[in-house]
């Protein structure tokens, strides 16, 4: 019995030291990011599985309370899809992109702005830090431009309604909630100079806002590893990409698919501004912590 009580403490003494040694590692990255404005695509697997859900809130929450400036911006595709489904309405995509028209406008921004946007809010608030919930509409933070869909057989914009781009962003709107050491949590919702709104894709959102913040870190949350030289083997991680390869890897078909806008969004945010990108598989517990304060990191870096 006191033998069985003894590996119990020593057991104890060294899950304590292991996790002492976490925070020594951590400590030199705390230092360097104090003040640091990292801006965060939340999306993917991380937005829908429960427990990786509450383990990206509580990397958040970690983010604001050793002194960094997490932005969130968060998308909601497969719920708007499940909400229009509801509602007998089938959803259609050009080549990813939602053909949007007024009701499926009203249930994205409703779904977006207001279910999925609380839900973050309410989250965040839970694990002890304060954070607010704000539209792309909400005092001009996204104007927005109608997007026109170039891919049609005879080269001609193709119109798919209430879809948007990014044509400007007020940084200084976000500041005020740095300032306050508030979370801001945005939707991606813009709205044109003659008061149109439009629904904007999240990762394009995302590079916006962190190029216009000149935002230290940009990190897009995904439901793979990263970038893979072969698709088929995880192991093949690339770990750092500079800007002017990107292409040259799209060209030769090692990025390719759905990895092709992330990382162009990643080129995007670089260029207007932002200092590193970082594309995270959000499937991995603690992916935000394991990314900004450990010595090995994981996914892969864009840099320029």
């Amino acid at each position: 019995m006191g033998s069985s009580s003894a590996d119990l403490r020593s057991f104890s003494l060294d899950k304590l030291i292991e996790r002492s040694q976490v925070l020594v590692e951590a400590l030199p990255y705390i230092r360097k990011f104090q003040g640091a404005t990292v801006v965060i695509k939340y999306g993917g697997h991380a937005m829908v599985d429960p427990e990786l859900k509450q383990l990206i809130i509580q990397d958040i929450a970690l983010m604001q309370v050793v002194g960094m400036n997490p932005v969130v911006v968060h998308g909601g595709g497969p719920e708007i899809t499940a909400h229009l489904k509801r509602l007998g309405v089938q959803s259609q995509f050009i080549d990813g992109q939602r053909v949007t028209d007024a009701e499926t406008l009203d249930v994205a921004e409703m779904v977006l702005a207001g279910k999925i946007n609380s839900e973050i809010v309410q989250s965040l608030s839970r694990a002890g830090v304060r954070a607010v919930g704000v539209s792309g509409k909400d005092m001009g933070l996204i104007t927005a431009r109608k997007l026109f869909h170039q891919q049609t057989p005879d080269a001609t914009p193709a119109d798919i309604g209430f879809v948007g781009e990014v044509e400007r962003i007020d940084p200084e709107v976000i500041r005020i909630f740095e300032k306050n050491e508030i979370i801001p949590v945005i939707s991606p919702i813009g709205v044109d100079s003659a008061g149109q709104t439009y629904n904007i894709n999240a990762d394009t959102a995302a590079a916006a806002i962190a190029g216009a913040l000149k935002a230290d870190k940009f990190v897009l949350l995904t439901d793979v590893k990263g970038v893979l030289r072969d698709r088929k083997d995880d192991a093949s991680l690339i770990d750092s990409i500079r800007a002017c390869d990107v292409e040259p890897l799209i060209q030769q078909g090692i990025i390719e698919g759905g990895m092709i806008p992330k990382v162009r969004a990643c080129l995007d945010s670089l260029k207007a501004g932002a200092r590193k990108t970082h594309i995270l598989d959000g499937r991995l517990p603690h992916s935000l912590l394991l990314e900004l304060f450990t010595d090995r990191g994981i996914g892969t870096q864009i840099i320029p």
